[in-house]
């Protein structure tokens, strides 16, 4: 018996409409599950930064750091930012966070060295801010060079070294258009003999850094050897410009 063969316009015809039906079929559902993806990722995001507040909440509370002088607003942001460099594979030594927290008068021990492991305050000591970023307290701040003012935001410490001012401790900012100029401006972790009570009885005031978050000398020791090489390092002011714009923190 003869085989029979469709008619060679028919086959073109029939051809054409089952990849017309294919590509329709395939198509509609693509839109589909991108529109359901970018939803799904709101909510986690949203589900992430509820749960890092929270646990700035447990550890705040767990520490008391309200009676350390730490504001809660403080801790919350150096928590966000801490989190999300550590995400991100950034801090080789995550067990460790130290927040300047410059709302706080120059006069009073406004750095803190956490243990966060542990929930321990390692360090709650003097810090100096630039000399141009005001007199008791901090309230301007800049990331160009010779401005001699504080650079607001995160940073993660890098190598130390033996200057004039003895042992000290480079940090990398990480905050783009805040502080990320830290380097060329030789912004460094040092100790200093001005960043002491003997300065603050004999003027009144704690003396000031052409930008380095100075501390006192006898300190220096104690703390450099515990945050360098990889831990996050926060300089905290209620900015709204920086919690606004901040790269750490909006990224």
């Amino acid at each position: 018996m003869k085989a029979l063969l469709p008619n060679p316009t028919k086959l073109v015809i029939i051809l054409a409409l089952c990849l017309y039906t294919a590509s329709s079929v395939l198509a509609f559902p693509v839109y589909h599950v991108s529109g359901a993806h970018t939803t799904s990722s709101k909510a986690a995001k949203a589900a992430e930064m509820r749960m890092i507040v929270a646990t700035a909440a447990s550890i705040y509370e767990e520490m008391d750091l309200e009676d350390s002088g730490l504001s809660r607003q403080a801790f919350t942001y150096a928590w966000t930012g801490y989190y999300k460099l550590k995400k991100q594979g950034r801090l080789h030594r995550a067990g460790i966070l130290s927040i300047c927290d410059f709302s706080q008068s120059s006069s009073n021990q406004r750095m803190y060295v956490i243990d966060v492991r542990n929930r321990r305050l390692l360090y709650r000591t003097y810090v100096a801010h630039g000399i141009n970023s005001g007199e008791e307290f901090a309230n301007s701040f800049s990331n160009r060079r010779e401005s001699c003012k504080s650079s607001l935001g995160f940073y993660v410490t890098t190598r130390t070294y033996t200057g004039m001012n003895g042992l000290s401790l480079r940090i990398e900012g990480v905050d783009k258009g805040f502080n990320d100029n830290a380097s060329r401006r030789n912004i460094v972790i040092h100790g200093a003999s001005y960043v002491s009570l003997r300065i603050l009885h004999k003027y009144g005031v704690m003396g000031t850094t052409f930008g380095c978050p100075a501390i006192p000398d006898e300190m220096s020791s104690q703390i450099i050897p515990v945050v360098k090489n990889g831990s996050c390092f926060f300089i905290y002011y209620p900015s709204k410009k920086y919690l606004a714009q901040s790269p750490v923190l909006n990224g």
